[in-house]
């Protein structure tokens, strides 16, 4: 007759016992008797309520997802010929987006004779990557990519720390007021 090795409700070893007398103890605690580790000589079952087992598996589950957060890229778009005020304006926004802990894409667009001009381009994204690079490095350098110049910029701050530091910043602000 096979056996198995038997674990209480609670968590204690009940020992070596036959598959019957296994089934028997579960039927008489109300409680299912699952297989929890089957390549274990003997095989190690457990009894436990598996309906609720599964419930609260699928609550952490659930809660995990919830807590995790997700990498945003948000992309900015510049020209070669910007002006300084709308330069500051979209540094503004890579600085909000990086602070956010969110990756910033930025694309610069070469139109018409500006194509035989890369380096503006890219001494503008240099420029960018200069100024917000204490909140952020570069992830992928400048490439050229058709009639467009594109350059990644990662956060230093993880999404959740960002989110984390927010909500301090609020709930300060909240008692304060």
């Amino acid at each position: 007759m096979p056996e198995v090795r038997l674990v209480g409700p609670n968590g204690e070893q009940v020992g070596i016992v036959s598959i019957s007398d296994a089934l028997k103890l579960a039927q008489e605690a109300d409680l299912d008797l699952v297989e929890v580790a089957a390549t274990a000589r003997p095989p190690v079952c457990k009894l436990m309520d598996y309906g609720k087992y599964k419930y609260e598996s699928a609550m952490k589950a659930r809660e995990a997802r919830r807590n995790q957060a997700q990498t945003v890229v948000k992309e900015i778009k510049l020209r070669p010929k910007i002006d300084p005020h709308d330069y500051e304006t979209k540094k503004g926004h890579v600085v909000r987006f990086l602070k956010a802990g969110d990756k910033v894409k930025v694309t610069i667009m070469f139109r018409g004779r500006e194509q035989s001009r890369p380096e503006l381009g890219f001494r503008l994204l240099q420029r960018l990557a200069e100024d917000v690079q204490d909140l952020g490095f570069v992830e992928s350098q400048p490439k050229q990519d058709g009639r467009n110049m594109i350059m990644v910029i990662g956060p230093h701050k993880k999404k959740a720390e960002a989110r984390a530091e927010r909500a301090a910043a609020r709930a300060r602000r909240n008692d304060g007021a």
